[in-house]
């Protein structure tokens, strides 16, 4: 429970947390990121890490020069893990197999998202993997799942990067191009909570049409 609390309060003022990290490890920054995006996006059981206010907030706090961050440098290494990190969760998906879909709730384990990430897979195809990106869960569910469904790896990349581009930079540059302005500093941990709520509205748009249905 102490747990928790604490990975919560990490989640809702990681403007705060992240900014003690870059004075604390300065360039070694870059190599943390990387670990936090390629892990929410490569491996099935860890969809709780923080992923677009991760970006956001890094965004910011390069625009504040905050550690001699480089927003370029930024993109191209958190770019890199999204797509290393989705590469890997579709090998993981080819491995398994649709066998997956057997396995039960766990605290590790969420079956329920990979049949909803699934059936949005069987509907939109391969922009699954450019949409999926914005949406907590459905972001590291999709790859796994087009690994399942045996997508040709050519076409996964070609997807995959578009997905990773679009996400990284566009949440980077929000948070570089805002960071600056006094209201966004002095209100930086309500926004992180605005775009988590924004971010899981979708889903829980679905799972309302979902129940209706």
């Amino acid at each position: 429970m102490e747990f928790f609390a604490q990975f919560i309060d990490i989640v809702l003022h990681l403007d705060k947390h992240l900014a003690v990290l870059v004075q604390q490890y300065g360039l070694w920054i870059y190599g943390i990121l990387f670990f936090i995006v390629f892990a929410e996006t490569g491996f099935v059981v860890t969809p709780f890490l923080p992923g677009d206010s991760l970006l956001f907030v890094a965004g910011a706090l390069a625009a504040l020069g905050e550690g001699g961050m480089d927003v370029f440098t930024l993109m191209a290494v958190l770019v890199v893990a999204a797509v290393l990190g989705n590469t890997l969760n579709y090998q993981i998906g080819r491995f398994l197999g649709p066998k997956v879909f057997h396995w039960e709730n766990s605290r590790f384990f969420n079956r329920d998202a990979l049949v909803k990430t699934h059936a949005f897979y069987e509907k939109h195809g391969g922009k699954t993997l450019v949409i999926s990106r914005f949406l907590p869960l459905f972001r590291t569910f999709a790859p796994f799942v087009a690994g399942i469904g045996a997508m040709s790896y050519a076409r996964f990349t070609l997807f995959n990067l578009i997905g990773a581009l679009g996400w990284v930079v566009s949440l980077c540059l929000a948070g570089y191009w805002l960071g600056n302005m006094p209201w966004v500093k002095a209100n930086l941990s309500w926004i992180i909570i605005g775009i988590i709520i924004s971010s899981l509205i979708p889903i829980g748009w679905g799972y309302l049409k979902s129940k209706e249905a």
